[in-house]
């Protein structure tokens, strides 16, 4: 697959100083990944700027460079430099070119808000696997293509990568893709230049302000995926006044919306909801219409998804009745909510779930509550080098359980100790809490604790297998470290 420096850049403002016939083979943002025959984007970040590694990407072969302003560089006579005014921008238009458009090619469904994305992808993607159609997904858990799962390094990734990823998605057949699109994902320009047929808006609540810096900063990166920038029909959880900013200002637009929410003004909203311990029963209001769905996911949090997932499948063009069906056979969400099978007769139940924000931990802990009839106990840590004033928000609301262990969770290259001071001072010092570093040892601890009849519920790393401290990536799984504490605790693993 090769274009000219021209083609790729069709229809966007810049000059090429050079060949605008040069050949691009690949597409590079990282001078030590270049391939000969590559174009290299100089990406100007927070940290690092790309124009400093131009020598080094034109050492490995890169016949093309794209800037933001004129590189001097020796022995480069041959080499054509796209000049642009925002090289990051540039990319993702290059990398839509480069691979063809590939997102006009299927129905694609971009769910972003700060909780909820994960569950509403995968409940997008099985309603419409169930509708007859041949499905990816793109997010936090991982990437699917027709089935195949794959890891994934970011929620979105990058543009190249997307890109690339799409193309995949198109020539497998894909006709219907569900993703995950991050706050950082649409400030990076990541997602320029996709196509979307659905644009849906979960929730937002205090996550990556260290990154955002605001709480305005943060709404506006998630409402360009709702902007002219994006046009697509869309699906707005009109629940919060954020919201609602996002339906005044698509209704302005003239777009095609359908609202969710617990509100009856919303247009997808309960009547009636009996929760279970593995499963929930909702009469849903689907546009003055009457619908009874049974679906095998637990929590209030999970009714707000099946909701923004149903008026999803309702724009993609999904009947009723089908996206019913599909939702009574649903398989569960690695992470999410998700209880720990170890194969032992153990009188607690232990779940298991990403919840890393303050609202996400109190929307489990209230959800364990509803399914338990005995105390819950929450066992969860912050992430270092994230945002940290989320902290005591997150101590403070772990206390509506009836018993918390603060804990580590991914430190990063901070100190454990450190974050974990930040969130017990948000915590009331005559509060049901202890403090134990060692993610095994406060499972353990949790265990320990619980009497018969309770739930425990660990929080924050959801499906994630491994623990970062320092450089190192540790090997460890909440729910694997909690099947073995339980056999530990309550007897060796059943056998036939």
């Amino acid at each position: 697959m090769t274009h000219t420096c021209a083609e790729l850049f069709q229809g966007m403002e810049c000059t090429i100083i050079g060949n605008g016939d040069e050949e691009v083979t690949g597409l590079s943002f990282r001078s030590d990944a270049v391939e000969p025959g590559d174009m290299f984007f100089c990406i100007v970040g927070n940290v690092v700027d790309g124009h400093s590694f131009a020598q080094d990407a034109i050492d490995r072969g890169a016949t093309s460079l794209v800037v933001q302003r004129k590189v001097y560089l020796a022995d480069a006579t041959d080499v054509a430099e796209v000049v642009v005014a925002d090289s990051r921008k540039a990319m993702a238009h290059a990398a839509v070119s480069f691979y063809d458009h590939p997102s006009a090619d299927f129905s694609l469904v971009g769910i972003t808000g700060t909780n909820g994305k994960t569950t509403t992808t995968y409940l997008v993607e099985h309603i419409a696997s169930v509708a007859g159609n041949r499905c990816g997904v793109i997010g936090t858990v991982g990437n699917k293509i027709a089935g195949r799962m794959e890891h994934s390094e970011h929620t979105t990734p990058e543009s190249p990568d997307l890109q690339k990823l799409f193309a995949r998605m198109r020539d497998a057949g894909c006709t219907v893709v569900a993703m995950e699109v991050s706050s950082h994902a649409l400030d990076l320009q990541r997602t320029w230049g996709t196509d979307f047929a659905v644009t849906a808006f979960t929730n937002l609540t205090q996550d990556h302000l260290d990154y955002h810096h605001t709480f305005d900063d943060y709404f506006e990166a998630k409402a360009l995926l709702f902007s002219r920038a994006y046009p697509a029909r869309r699906v707005i959880n009109i629940d919060s006044s954020w919201g609602r900013e996002l339906l005044r200002r698509a209704t302005e637009a003239g777009d095609e919306v359908i609202t969710t929410g617990f509100a009856s003004m919303a247009q997808i909203h309960p009547v009636d909801i009996a929760y279970e311990a593995t499963r929930t029963r909702v009469t849903l209001e689907v546009r003055g219409a009457k619908v009874d769905v049974v679906y095998p996911l637990v929590g209030r949090f999970n009714v707000e998804n099946v909701m923004t997932a149903f008026g999803c499948a309702l724009a993609l063009g999904i009947p009723t009745d089908v996206i019913v069906d599909a939702l009574a056979t649903m398989p569960a969400v690695p992470g999410r909510l998700e209880q720990v099978d170890a194969g032992v007769d153990a009188p607690v139940t232990v779940y298991v779930d990403y919840a890393h924000t303050p609202d996400a931990l109190t929307k489990a802990i209230a959800s364990i509550q509803e399914l338990s009839g005995g105390r819950t106990i929450v066992v969860f840590g912050c992430g270092g080098n994230r945002d940290a004033g989320k902290r005591p928000i997150m101590g403070a609301a772990a206390l509506a359980a009836d018993f918390a262990v603060v804990t580590s969770d991914n430190p990063r290259h901070e100190d454990p100790q450190a974050i974990i001071d930040d969130i017990v001072a948000g915590m009331d010092a005559d509060g049901a809490f202890i403090v134990e570093p060692d993610r095994r040892a406060a499972i353990a601890a949790a265990i320990a604790e619980a009497r018969p009849g309770d739930a425990i519920l660990l929080a924050g790393k959801g499906h994630e297998d491994y623990q970062l401290v320092g450089d190192a990536v540790l090997d460890f799984d909440d729910r694997k470290v909690a099947a073995e504490e339980l056999v530990r605790a309550f007897g060796e693993t059943e056998t036939n």
